[in-house]
């Protein structure tokens, strides 16, 4: 797969959302929801650069076992 600017663009606006639902509910006095909603934003964001080492990765095996 082709990664380019707007993968970063995609785990940038992860965050910046997160972010603000964080604020959010951190001031309605929901620490422990705000908390899980930082969570659930850490895990997709570590899932998407996950995929994107482990094609990294296969490639770099292509390459050097000469593999297409």
């Amino acid at each position: 797969m082709v990664y380019d600017v707007n993968t970063i663009f995609q785990i940038a606006g992860i965050g910046i959302v997160v972010a603000m639902i964080h604020t959010v509910l951190k001031q309605m006095g929901k620490e422990d929801w705000a908390q899980w909603v930082t969570l659930i934003g850490f895990v997709v964001v570590l899932y998407m650069v996950a995929t994107i080492v482990d094609d990294l990765f296969q490639k770099i095996k292509g390459v050097f076992l000469f593999q297409g």
